[in-house]
């Protein structure tokens, strides 16, 4: 194999497996309900930049994300940004108590929640219960 082969396969497996990644959405107004209301299972990340717990989290689902390619194909995962939506009506709806708050959602019902939690294990079962609620 030539070399300019080898690197084009490469370049090609990486891209590949890029695609596969989905970026979580930044929440705008009716967003996550609009999602819900095509019976997705969506999974809120309420999470400011500041927060050092927020942190922990994001960085426990980016490796479990990572290590699962199914959750970020069958889950639409939303990050809510806590200063800008904090006193939203999604967070009074959904009595989110404060930012570092994960929920999973399918229609109306709650799947379940972490408040304030960065272990990986915790992270991951709620995002397995997702994953089983969407199949």
């Amino acid at each position: 194999m030539k070399r300019r082969d080898f690197m084009a396969l490469g370049a090609a497996a990486v891209l590949s497996a890029g695609a596969a990644w989905a970026e979580p959405l930044d929440y705008t107004e009716g967003l996550a309900k609009a999602h819900l209301a095509k019976g997705e299972v969506v999974f809120l990340d309420f999470k400011a930049d500041w927060c050092s717990t927020c942190a922990a989290q994001e960085r426990a689902i980016t490796a479990l994300m990572a290590e699962n390619p199914e959750y970020a194909e069958k889950i639409t995962f939303i990050n809510v940004d806590w200063d800008q939506f904090g006193r939203s009506d999604l967070v009074k709806e959904l009595r989110i108590p404060r930012r570092s708050t994960l929920v999973a959602l399918q229609g109306d019902a709650e799947i379940g929640r972490i408040v304030a939690d960065t272990k990986k294990s915790t992270i991951k079962a709620l995002m397995d219960q997702a994953l089983a609620a969407s199949s």
